[in-house]
């Protein structure tokens, strides 16, 4: 897990931005439990040496429940420095063994994944950057990976982030560089989040 990125952001929602919010506790997006179509996904993977990522991570529970199910090949980042000081406190036991807690720029990362999850990043971008976030994912996975996860599927009323977005509007973005196995209204979102979010599971072209 030889990863590394420069730590200059590339948005306007940048690092101090979110730096602030950590600080503050100005964090509504955090469920405080692993996403329940999250979890769901993660039983039903056999093979725990997948190389994993969560950009983006947040608090990432979701990495947490990886560990606890034996995954060993694990990688968060987060652009908060705060955030990634308190996540290597707490996965001090397995850091750079089994996870990897990156502080930096999601589009600055260097490496190869089998699979991406997606909790809360893609929103939390302005949508302005919504394609580089497509080549970006492109470039990161290693052929026939997955890019699996939550998107929005409403538009706010309010100013972002989060911003939303609708199923066309996200088929055209990712149609060009993956093979859409599922993009559809999720079963089972967290009860805040009922109705408003689409389950992607998405293989690299």
């Amino acid at each position: 897990m030889e990863e590394s990125c420069s730590t200059q952001t590339s948005t306007t929602l940048d690092k101090q931005f979110w730096e602030t919010q950590w600080q503050t506790g100005e964090t509504g997006w955090d469920m405080g439990r692993v996403s329940p179509p999250l979890k769901e996904y993660i039983d039903q993977i056999v093979n725990k040496d997948l190389a994993i990522l969560i950009p983006g991570c947040g608090n990432t529970y979701e990495a947490e429940y990886l560990l606890q199910q034996g995954f060993n090949n694990v990688t968060v980042i987060d652009i908060s420095p705060l955030l990634v000081e308190n996540l290597r406190k707490k996965f001090a036991a397995d850091l750079g063994k089994r996870i990897n807690v990156i502080e930096g720029d999601f589009f600055e990362l260097k490496g190869k994944y089998d699979l991406v999850l997606e909790q809360t990043f893609f929103c939390a971008l302005e949508p302005k950057l919504r394609m580089k976030y497509v080549w970006k994912m492109d470039e990161l996975l290693s052929k026939g990976g997955r890019l699996v996860g939550l998107l929005f599927d409403k538009v706010f009323d309010k100013a972002g982030p989060p911003f939303g977005g609708s199923k066309a509007e996200y088929e055209m973005l990712f149609v060009p560089y993956f093979n859409i196995h599922t993009m559809a209204t999720c079963h089972n979102s967290h009860p805040k989040r009922a109705g408003a979010e689409l389950f992607i599971n998405l293989i690299k072209s």
